[in-house]
């Protein structure tokens, strides 16, 4: 129940596919941002080939009581290259629920 109540929350996931394979002389590619399905992300989990990363973007204290097993939290204002992967073709998963 937890787990399908923390997959729900990702219905406005965001996935920023990183994919910078650009020389040093060329600027980086814009990265692919798209909406994903609960199903999308539950087949990602599934899969762990250890290139997938999901940062939820929520209150601290929202995260402390539910998120998406395996998430790391981000504030999403304050997030820098040294919080994400050195892997520049990984997937970053990033959502958070709107109260709006």
């Amino acid at each position: 129940m937890r787990r399908r109540l923390a997959l729900s929350l990702l219905a406005a996931v965001t996935l920023l596919s990183v994919a910078f394979g650009c020389s040093r002389t060329t600027s980086p590619a814009l990265p692919e941002l798209r909406a994903l399905t609960v199903e999308e992300v539950a087949a990602r989990l599934t899969a762990s080939d250890g290139r997938t990363f999901i940062y939820d973007n929520n209150e601290q204290e929202r995260y402390a009581k539910s998120h998406v097993p395996g998430a790391r939290w981000l504030e999403y204002d304050r997030v820098t290259a040294a919080d994400l992967p050195a892997d520049h073709g990984a997937m970053l998963i990033f959502y958070c629920a709107s109260e709006l």
